[in-house]
């Protein structure tokens, strides 16, 4: 029974171990997951808050960086703005409200033209951004510089979903850039160019002179006795000097030219666009010249000091790269030195033979003024003619008779002329006498139904109240306006086309007739020339002169003639010599002529009596009448 009862204690003993084992080990594998589950909860929660934690840094990084000195806009892909930062508001003057809806556009200043922000969005849209130098205006009006990147936004499909503009103010660089330029390249006391300047300008001149055939000018200027000032008055007053001499000069140049500051007290003044012509565009290098004469020698307010200073000028003009730069600049200071010579206050050309061509047109001038005055011109008659050899009217030639050079040249003094603005008194001379001669001859049956052609110069139908000096005229001497013709030049009609029709139309309800004269030689708009009220095409002497053995004038003769009679419009031929040349003409269509075939332009005395071979001439000679002061 004891060892029963033992084995039996034994057994339980050993069952119990074994619960109390595998209770252990259950409630040690429970702590495990328990644990397991607690790590994992609090790894869990750990990355969760580094999570945070990066999230929130980012946004911080991001405000930090959309809150910086660079103005910062966000646009929807419609470039309507979403967003904007503080630095857009500082820079612009535009507030988060102001814009906010609306398009960069109200930034847009006037600085760039449309081909600018086109090519602008041509790169952006092509899926880049787009960097570069803009001119924008803030709220206030002001317009300033700024540095710009554009960079289009992406979604993840690849659609289109924002645009970025950051950009920053630039005016104080630039400020400082212009700072730097300006010591490069203006001088520091009177702010003009400086030799530097002036020698990049030169070179830019010659080129262009070269390629458009026109005329450049240097004029080297040197104050005299200007050592004598400084020595007496002392430096500052010498320099107060030198900047009322600049503000002169600058005064005295037209727009486009330079005036330079070599140093001490010279200048160099830089002319451009002068006349093809070398005699006229010393004339008008003269005419500017002795305006710095006039201007600098007036007196100064130095302070308290009242000076007077004259300038010595020395001249040089240009026109192609056969000289280099130093050579003209040498050239001009050597005309300076002549003009020093020649008692200062004075200039001189650096060609003898230039000073020579000055004074000689100089003193054609002062003898064109006498002739108005003296009444010394004449106007000649040359016989205009129809296919029957039957006088249908006659051109008006000016002539000037000059009491001991004889007959001068109209090519030697209606340019002079022109230039000097005489040619609106001569018009007004020649349109008096031509009308005149009209009223004489409409009182005589055989010479009522003749036209008279007048020339009419650029400058004179430009006049405002050309179309009322013609009336006037016209009604003064009672004659026909329909015998009165206007020639005019294809360049004058093609001058501000709008305003030469609106005039010829004003004196075509009067009822002068109108011939475009010299056709062919210019250029013509057959657009325009359809709108102009013309009478008549006159073909230029120059296509006549080889037309009976020349195809190519014959060719062009008969278009003029073709084209004239398609617009309802008479053709006449000037410088006709010979009876193969009309006889061309006239099979072509040509029925009207002027040329020495038929008779040289004379007075009028000569011309009445070849329109009356075989009668006495009637001493009745037209006076020309004592207008000239009156025009």
């Amino acid at each position: 029974m004891r060892v029963l009862y033992w084995i039996d204690r034994r057994t339980i003993s050993f069952q119990l171990l074994a619960a109390l084992l595998l209770t252990a080990m259950l409630a040690e594998i429970l702590f495990g997951l328990i644990a397991a589950l607690a790590l994992f909860w609090l790894y869990t929660l750990a990355r969760n808050a580094a999570l945070q934690k990066k999230i929130h840094s980012e946004q911080a990084i991001a405000s930090v960086t959309f809150e910086s000195r660079d103005g910062v806009v966000i646009t929807d892909a419609e470039q309507n703005i979403l967003k904007v930062n503080r630095a857009f508001t500082e820079i612009t003057g535009y507030t988060s409200a102001d814009v906010a809806g609306k398009t960069p556009a109200i930034l847009k200043s006037t600085r760039h033209d449309e081909s600018f922000y086109r090519q602008m969005w041509e790169t952006i849209k092509g899926k880049k951004s787009w960097h570069g130098e803009i001119w924008n205006k803030r709220k206030n009006g002001e317009i300033y510089p700024e540095q710009l990147t554009i960079t289009p936004i992406f979604g993840a499909g690849g659609q289109l979903v924002n645009y970025v503009g950051i950009f920053s103010d630039i005016t104080r660089r630039k400020i400082s850039e212009a700072e730097i330029h300006d010591l490069a390249f203006y001088d520091t006391l009177t702010h003009l160019p400086n030799r530097r300047l002036l020698q990049d300008r030169l070179s830019h001149a010659l080129t262009a002179g070269a390629r458009n055939n026109k005329e450049g000018a240097l004029l080297f200027i040197d104050l005299d006795n200007f050592k004598t000032l400084n020595d007496t008055l002392g430096h500052r007053m010498g320099d107060l000097l030198l900047q009322q001499v600049a503000l002169r000069l600058t005064s005295c140049v037209r727009e486009g030219d330079t005036v330079a500051r070599l140093g001490g007290d010279e200048f160099v003044v830089m002319l451009e666009n002068l006349s093809g012509q070398a005699g006229e565009a010393a004339a008008q290098t003269e005419a500017i010249g002795d305006k710095i004469l006039a201007s600098l020698g007036k007196p100064y307010q130095l302070d308290m000091h009242e000076y007077q200073s004259t300038p010595s000028i020395g001249i040089t003009l240009f026109g192609n790269h056969e000289r280099g730069m130093e050579d003209l600049l040498k050239q001009a200071d050597i005309a300076m030195y002549q003009a020093k010579k020649s008692g200062r206050n004075t200039l001189q050309f650096f060609n003898p033979q230039m000073q020579e061509t000055i004074t000689a047109r100089a003193k054609l001038e002062g003898e064109l003024r006498i002739a108005i005055e003296a009444q010394q011109f004449q106007l000649h008659y040359q016989m205009q003619m129809d296919s029957l050899r039957r006088i249908q009217g006659a051109e008006a030639l000016l002539r000037w008779i000059h009491p001991q050079r004889g007959l001068v040249s109209p090519a030697q003094f209606i340019p002079l002329a022109e230039e000097t603005g005489l040619i609106l008194k001569i018009g007004f001379w020649v349109l008096e006498t031509a009308c005149t001669q009209l009223k004489a001859w409409q009182q005589n049956a055989n010479t009522r139904n003749l036209t008279l052609a007048v020339n009419v110069s650029a400058k004179q139908f430009r006049q405002t109240d050309f179309v009322s000096q013609v009336h006037a005229a016209v009604l003064r001497h009672a004659i026909d306006p329909k015998l009165l013709k206007l020639e005019l030049t294809e360049s004058l009609l093609l001058e501000n086309i709008e305003e030469t029709i609106t005039t010829m139309n004003a004196l075509k309800k009067i009822g002068v007739l109108f011939s475009l004269d010299d056709f062919g030689t210019g250029y013509s708009s057959l657009q325009y020339l359809k709108r102009l009220p013309l009478d008549q095409l006159k073909i230029d002497q120059s296509f006549v002169q080889d037309l009976a053995t020349d195809n190519s004038d014959k060719a062009i003769v008969g278009t003029i003639i073709a084209m004239a009679h398609g617009l309802d419009l008479d053709v006449i031929a000037e410088g006709v010599e010979t009876e193969e040349q009309r006889l061309t003409l006239l099979n072509k269509g040509c029925i009207h002529y002027q040329g020495y075939l038929f008779g040289k332009p004379v007075p009028i005395e000569q011309f009445e009596s070849l329109m009356n071979p075989g009668q006495t001439r009637r001493q009745a000679a037209v006076a020309c009448p004592n207008v000239c002061h009156a025009a």
